[in-house]
This record gives C-alpha cells, sequence and structure tokens, in this order.
C-alpha cells in the first residue's frame, strides 16, 4: 500500500504517525484506511513501545471530517468511530503531539489519546464545534470530553462550540502539558522515551484493564486487573525488575 496522508517515522522505540493531508490534516476515506494500516503496523511491531501522532505543518493538528470528501461519510463516519475507539484502547501508549488547531474529529481523535501536548501558542484553538454545522460530535466527543473535564465543562464546550486557548485546555485538564512550537516534538519524544523504559507488558495491562473498567464497568476492570497481574508474574520483566531493586539499579525491560 502506498502512503500519501499517515507518515510513519521511528526514533528508537517511538513510532511517529503524522497526518499529511493539507491544507488542514482533514480525514477523508482514502486518509482513515491509510491510518488503519498504520495501526496495524504499529501494533504489531515489537520494536514499537509508544506512539506519537501528530500533524504536518505549523497550523493544524487536524481539523476533523474532511467535508470535500462527504460522498464517502457513509463509510468514513463508522470508520472514524472504530478507529478512534482503536486509539483508546491501544495496548500501548499514545501521545498525541497537537502542532496547531484541533477541532471536530481532530480534537475527537486527541481525546482517544493516552496523554495530549498542545503547543503554547494564544492563537492555537481546540475545540468540539459540529453544533455550529448542525450536526453532533460523532467520533466519541460526547463521551470522552467529559471524562477529561468533567459534565458541565464538557456541555459548556460542545453545546456553545466553544473553541479553548492552550491555557484554557492545560487548567481544565483537557490536555496534560504545554510546549514551545519549536520544543513540541522534542517534549513528546522525551515523554515516549520515559513510557518505552517501562515494563511493556505491564504497561499493555494496564491500559487493557482501565480500557476495560471504562468501556464495561469496574468489574470489568478489576477482571482485567486480575488477569494482568497474573500474567505480570511470569514475565522476565518482572524477575528484571526485582532484581534490579535488590542491586539498586535501573532496570532493563525487554518486554519479554
Amino acid at each position: 500500500m502506498t502512503f500519501r496522508h499517515i507518515l510513519l517515522t521511528q526514533k528508537e522505540h517511538t513510532a511517529i504517525l503524522t497526518i499529511d493531508h493539507p491544507p488542514a490534516n482533514a480525514w477523508n476515506l482514502a486518509a482513515m484506511e491509510e491510518f488503519k494500516q498504520r495501526l496495524d503496523q504499529v501494533e504489531n511491531d515489537r520494536q514499537t513501545r509508544v506512539v506519537i501522532l501528530t500533524g504536518a505543518g505549523g497550523k493544524c493538528f487536524s481539523s476533523g471530517f474532511d467535508v470535500t470528501d462527504a460522498a464517502n461519510a457513509p463509510r468514513t463516519s463508522p470508520l472514524g468511530r472504530e478507529l478512534w475507539r482503536r486509539v483508546d484502547r491501544f495496548p500501548k501508549p499514545v501521545i498525541a503531539a497537537l502542532n496547531g488547531f484541533a477541532l471536530g474529529g481532530g480534537l475527537e481523535l486527541a481525546l482517544s489519546c493516552h496523554f495530549r501536548i498542545l503547543v503554547d501558542d494564544p492563537k492555537t484553538f481546540v475545540g468540539l464545534t459540529e453544533l455550529n454545522l448542525g450536526i453532533i460530535p460523532g467520533w466519541g466527543g460526547t463521551q470522552r470530553l467529559p471524562r477529561l473535564v468533567g459534565r458541565a465543562k464538557a456541555l459548556e464546550m460542545i453545546l456553545f462550540s466553544q473553541r479553548v486557548t492552550a491555557q484554557e485546555a492545560l487548567a481544565s485538564g483537557l490536555v496534560n502539558q504545554l510546549a514551545p512550537a519549536e520544543r513540541l516534538l522534542a517534549e513528546a519524544l522525551d515523554l515516549a522515551g520515559r513510557l518505552a523504559e517501562r515494563p511493556p507488558i505491564a504497561v499493555a495491562w494496564v491500559l487493557k484493564a482501565m480500557a476495560a473498567g471504562a468501556y464495561e464497568g469496574i468489574d470489568a476492570g478489576l477482571k482485567a486487573e486480575a488477569d494482568g497481574s497474573a500474567a505480570v508474574r511470569e514475565t522476565k520483566d518482572k524477575a528484571e525488575g526485582f532484581k534490579a531493586f535488590l542491586e539498586k539499579r535501573k532496570p532493563v525491560f525487554t518486554g519479554e
């Protein structure tokens, strides 16, 4: 498959997926299908422990649905819901490096990521602005935004199509941190590097347990947690962790 819209760069244990669909990195059917293939690649690659998702250019992470591809909406919209859900439940940490505007489905994708770093620029805004068009967020925004900012703030943002600044996004808990434009990717790579040092199997089980709790309820989450606790006891990483603790050194985890 030839990839035109979702570029992949590998840096040690981190895969960087870049949305490259100018001018606003919007999602049409072709971009969605490429994204699905890229997720398959990075999920199945043992070398990859962390994924960074960012946008090409210096102004826009993603503006969401590509209205010029409206003819494919019956296929694109369900695929968007499926893929954003897949990111939310991905077995490896996903960091959104928001290099500019994240609106509509673009912000919904960022909400699906495990971590969000936003460019610290007073001219950059993020928001779920679908109601301005007489539609609603359809790729998970009504569910994931309240998890981060609370029900009241989420209703305010969605019902009034509010676009919030970087500082407002940080204060509300919508993003984890801000970074200057020239440092955005470096900050994301630093976070990715620290995550990549953690035991990959244990990380995957934590993500699985938390996702199970969010999607299926606390009992399912506790069941996944118990299964994960049993599974990691048999790993080489567990032995390495205990050995490193006794030897008073930093553990080196291999994902085995």
